[in-house]
């Protein structure tokens, strides 16, 4: 709640008032004067309202002086003629004349009758307030509010979902609903993957064709694998990892979906996520490709031999913990010594 400054307008304004809304008024500049809103100038029509708005605006606006301007449209409403009220605050004036006009300005409106004020506007330069700003001020207000990423990523799935009702009958969409399809040199060389004659797949989505096309298909080393990640856009890796495990030989096929955090947009981080299950559910079932292990990452640097090996053979814990005997409970004083009696033979 702001704070009131206890300054009203003067009988003379209030009198200007009653007498200017009939249509022979354009503008009206006020400012405050011995702590009373005052009439500092007027004038009337002379073109139509975006005609007149910069010519008499403009020259009424004071380099270190803040002021209120109405400013007269030329449609009208059920109480009259529609009004623009705009408070002028520039940069280089005085800290006190600043603070006085802002916790006046609810009082002006007031008195003048806000019924007929369409809009207001508030600016601190020419430019926030000629004809151009205001044509801008009109389309900021019919605009979406500014959101989080984890807003924007959660509004996204409201307008995804079928319907957002959540009972036993409700049905949503599901991964599998977006799937985007195949380029045919992407099926070619998955095929090639799947068949050893490649060891390193790369697969991008197409957001605009809405499909998943080839990036890269070649014979990667694990060293230099990092370097083909890209920095700012998610992508589908499918590798080869050539490894030595327990003696043997290996080569394991690592599924890799690396997204860059908030490098990309919320329309690619939600489409790579969602078409990620339709695609593993064609390289496992259709293709028959066995997949050792699926892993996400930000960053390529994440991509090290020792972070495969340990992907795909986790360490195991084999130390037994051997059994420990209680300890007796406190209290139970020495050992006594019985004496067998002829009953216990």
């Amino acid at each position: 709640m702001s704070h009131q400054s206890g300054i009203t307008a003067s009988a003379e304004l209030l009198e200007f008032f009653a007498n200017s809304k009939d249509g022979h008024v354009r503008l009206m500049k006020i400012g405050i004067v011995n702590e009373q809103l005052v009439l500092e100038d007027s004038t009337g029509p002379r073109g139509t309202w975006e005609e007149d708005w910069d010519s008499l605006i403009l020259p009424r606006l004071e380099e270190k002086q803040p002021c209120y301007i109405f400013f007269r449209l030329d449609n009208r409403n059920d109480s009259g003629y529609e009004w623009i009220y705009i408070c002028y605050s520039p940069d280089f004036a005085i800290v006190r004349q600043k603070m006085l006009y802002a916790s006046t300005r609810a009082t002006l409106k007031k008195e003048f009758g806000g019924g007929q004020v369409r809009d207001e506007m508030f600016g601190t330069t020419q430019h926030d307030v000629n004809l151009a700003g205001y044509k801008k001020h009109l389309v900021s207000q019919h605009a979406p509010k500014p959101l989080t990423y984890a807003e924007e990523e959660l509004e996204l799935i409201k307008r995804t979902e079928v319907n957002v009702n959540i009972s036993v009958d409700s049905k949503h969409q599901t991964v599998q609903g977006v799937a985007f399809p195949l380029s045919q040199s992407a099926m070619d060389q998955l095929e090639n993957f799947n068949r050893k004659r490649v060891s390193y797949v790369q697969l991008s989505l197409d957001l605009v064709k809405e499909m998943i096309n080839l990036e890269l298909a070649e014979n990667v080393d694990i060293n230099v694998l990092r370097s083909k990640v890209p920095i700012d856009h998610a992508r589908y890796h499918f590798f080869a990892f050539q490894h030595t495990h327990e003696g043997d030989q290996l080569i394991s096929n690592v599924f890799i979906y690396s997204m860059p955090g908030y490098n990309c947009s919320i329309k690619e981080r939600m489409l790579y996520s969602t078409c990620k299950a339709p695609l593993m559910d064609y390289v496992e079932q259709h293709l028959k490709m066995e997949i050792a292990r699926k892993i996400e990452i930000d960053d390529g640097k994440e991509l090290t031999y020792d972070r495969l090996y340990e992907e795909i053979h986790p360490p195991v814990n084999i130390v037994k913990q051997q059994f420990a005997k209680p300890k007796a409970p406190a209290g139970r004083g020495p050992k006594r010594m019985t004496k067998a009696t002829p009953d216990d033979d």
